[in-house]
């Protein structure tokens, strides 16, 4: 029994990981109905910018983070104002090819300024495993957890409450009738990508609590990718569901399994699911009359 406990626990740390890229997808996608697939390399780039703000002595971890995350807004602003506005009404597989290159540059800016090699990544909580009826649970693992339930607190109330969130959804509905009832629809695409790149930067520094830096962390965008999927592309709070889902999933077929069904146990469930629900646990089915 404590065998499972500890596989879905451990799979839970992986799904959060999972769930936290996942949002960061499915609020761009939300709102500018594009999949943006640097995700994962925003996620390295602020990662790297923390590593940077380490440096500074005597900086301690709790402004570290308000600094990690104005700068995670600084770059999403920056993406979006220079890549990606330019390309409005630009054909969808165009606006997709842009994120796939900006991929690559981000990627290769990174490993020009920091190199390849590992980086250990402070510890601000320390090392030692904190124990929850039998469970040890380390804490960066702990800050993972809690930033995904945090930020899925944030954004329920963000999307019911905030005049933004709701102008966000009826962007998400339907473009040329939010720009009818005056949105600035490229007002809400900005903060989208604002907010994806906070995703991205709560989803770094818990990779760095619990990993070391290298520049193979921006594979966790093409891994978080099948959550947004199973969750459904339009809904943040499913890809957030949907991490934890897979993360589990994996956990228990590597441990139960073999370590080599781990990989694809994910994908599997993601097809089986598809197969029944098209559109994602909580994707918003589309209805076009002809």
């Amino acid at each position: 029994m404590n065998y499972f406990l500890n596989l879905v626990t451990s799979g839970l740390v992986i799904g959060a990981l999972y769930g936290l890229v996942a949002m960061g997808f499915a609020i761009v996608y939300r709102a500018t109905g594009m999949v943006n697939f640097a995700q994962g390399e925003v996620m390295m780039l602020v990662a790297y910018t923390a590593f940077s703000l380490t440096t500074i002595p005597g900086l301690p971890f709790v402004l570290l983070i308000p600094m990690v995350l104005v700068a995670s807004v600084g770059i999403g602003l920056v993406i979006e104002r220079v890549f990606i506005r330019p390309m409005l009404g630009e054909p969808m597989f165009s606006r997709v090819m842009v994120t796939i290159g900006l991929a690559v540059v981000i990627r290769s800016t990174v490993i020009l300024i920091w190199g390849v090699e590992p980086a250990a990544f402070p510890r601000p909580f320390g090392s030692e495993p904190l124990r929850f009826w039998g469970l040890a649970l380390y804490p960066g693992q702990i800050f993972a957890v809690a930033s995904l339930a945090l930020l899925c607190v944030l954004m329920a109330v963000f999307f019911r409450r905030s005049r933004i969130g709701i102008a966000m959804r009826a962007t998400s509905n339907n473009e040329t009738t939010a720009l009818l009832m005056g949105i600035d629809v490229r007002r809400i695409s900005a903060i989208a990508w604002a907010l994806s790149a906070v995703f991205a930067a709560f989803a770094g520094l818990s990779f760095c609590l619990m990993f070391s830096l290298e520049p193979e962390i921006s594979q966790m965008g093409l891994r978080g990718f099948p959550a947004t999927i199973l969750g459904g592309l339009d809904s943040v709070a499913g890809g957030a569901l949907g991490g934890l889902i897979i993360g589990v999933v994996e956990n228990l077929a590597g441990g139960y399994l073999g370590r080599g069904l781990k990989e694809i146990a994910g994908f599997v469930l993601i097809v089986a699911v598809l197969m029944v629900r098209p559109y994602g646990l909580y994707g918003q089915r589309e209805i076009e009359r002809v």
